[in-house]
């Protein structure tokens, strides 16, 4: 095995073959997708799920969620607080 010094390795090499990608034929499929879901038209591929706009539903359910996360990191805080303090004291006074 002979040392090389100032030897620089060669690049790695990779193979990439690019995609064609159209953002706007991409964009007019999906809202036509969706127009035909708003106005009840089944495609074979999506006829099991008709499209039901819930954002609403989406919305109230992340703040009830949030709420709920505060409350019980407020609890577990609390708990924690209660714990230190009880082996605060019991080094202390015993």
């Amino acid at each position: 095995m002979a040392i090389k010094f100032l030897h620089t390795p060669k690049n790695k090499q990779f193979k990439f073959t690019p995609r064609y990608y159209d953002e706007q034929k991409e964009e007019l499929e999906n809202r036509i997708q969706k127009i035909k879901r708003e106005m009840g038209v089944e495609n074979l591929e999506d006829s099991d799920k008709p499209y039901v706009p819930n954002v609403k539903g989406q919305m109230r359910g992340y703040f009830n969620k949030n709420i709920e996360q505060k409350r019980k990191s407020t609890i577990r805080l609390i708990i924690i607080l209660i714990v230190l303090f009880a082996i605060v004291y019991f080094l202390l006074y015993f």
